[in-house]
């Protein structure tokens, strides 16, 4: 097969999760209602914190930006991959490809930045209390996230750079549910060597840099935490990073899981299906985690539910 370059006119195939018709009906309904409750939940996460006074603080901004960012990554791959279910279609334009792996890298590595500006806002509450207003001000909070957010798209650019730059052939079939840049390398007919040291680059610094920040002020968290004297303090401050850091293994977590199963199993069928983990079921928890173990939250949604149903 005598490898062409791609044009704008030219199609992939996604192959989804299974070929199966029978199972088409039950995919599509529970993709359904896990996109419609991770709306929902991350919808209503934000309208209790812009709603609320009491958490107009910067954790709760973060959080508020965090919820945002996991609705547009979601919205980015499950309705297309529901039109998919729904029509019997499996065809994506090569500059539909181009566009949602952009948007998916712009939003997936915002996340991650997000939730190394929410590890910094924990380590200088605990670690520098008295100063906290002073560090944690308005200005710098908003301009961690407009940072986060030309970070991610200077990457995701980056990422669709070097996608357009690989040669594929002719009736390109994905065996995944969304354009996922590892594999459109895969099934490249040829892979520039640039585009080889650019990726192994890319994440070193997106996502390794990310990791260490996160990782390093945790270390100093805990550090100054076990220096609290009283069993009562020390759980105060651990319960404030409770949420952060449980969404932080579960967003890390599921990512390193699908890098390690996609590199141990043969089955790239079986790395999509890994792949629902970190791209449909990591948005969907979030909220539940910051609901279920955050007070000011749960207080703060049980006010807005008391007011729906009073209206």
């Amino acid at each position: 097969m005598e490898p062409q370059n791609v044009s704008g006119t030219s199609v992939f195939f996604l192959l989804g999760l299974s070929d199966e018709p029978e199972l088409q009906s039950p995919l599509f309904g529970i993709f359904l209602f896990m996109y419609l409750v991770t709306v929902l939940g991350n919808l209503l996460i934000i309208l209790a914190i812009t709603r609320d006074k009491k958490l107009h603080t910067p954790m709760y901004f973060f959080l508020c930006s965090l919820s945002i960012a996991d609705i547009a990554f979601t919205s980015t791959i499950v309705p297309k991959m529901l039109n998919d279910i729904h029509t019997r279609s499996k065809i994506i334009s090569y500059v539909g490809c181009l566009i949602q792996l952009s948007l998916l890298n712009l939003f997936g590595y915002m996340d991650s930045i997000l939730l190394t500006a929410m590890a910094y806002d924990r380590f200088v509450a605990i670690c520098h209390p008295l100063h906290y207003p002073a560090i944690m001000n308005p200005c710098l909070c908003v301009l961690l996230v407009l940072t986060s957010f030309f970070i991610s798209l200077l990457e995701s650019q980056l990422q669709c750079l070097m996608v357009s730059q690989l040669t594929f052939c002719t009736d390109v079939e994905i065996p995944s549910f969304f354009c996922d840049p590892p594999q459109l390398r895969n099934l490249a007919c040829s892979v520039p060597a640039n585009n080889i040291i650019l990726v192994y680059c890319i994440g070193a610094i997106f996502g390794g840099v990310p990791v260490s920040l996160i990782l390093l002020s945790y270390i100093r968290i805990v550090s100054s935490i076990l220096r609290v004297p009283s069993s009562g303090g020390k759980y105060k401050a651990f319960s404030t990073c409770g949420s952060h850091l449980s969404v932080v293994c579960l967003f890390y977590g599921t990512a390193i899981g699908v890098y390690l199963s996609s590199a141990v199993s043969h089955s790239l069928r079986k790395g999509a299906v890994a792949s629902v983990m970190y791209t449909v079921v990591t948005p969907m928890l979030n909220p539940f985690i910051y609901s279920l173990r955050n007070r000011d939250i749960k207080r703060a949604l049980q006010r807005l539910l008391n007011m729906a149903v009073y209206f």
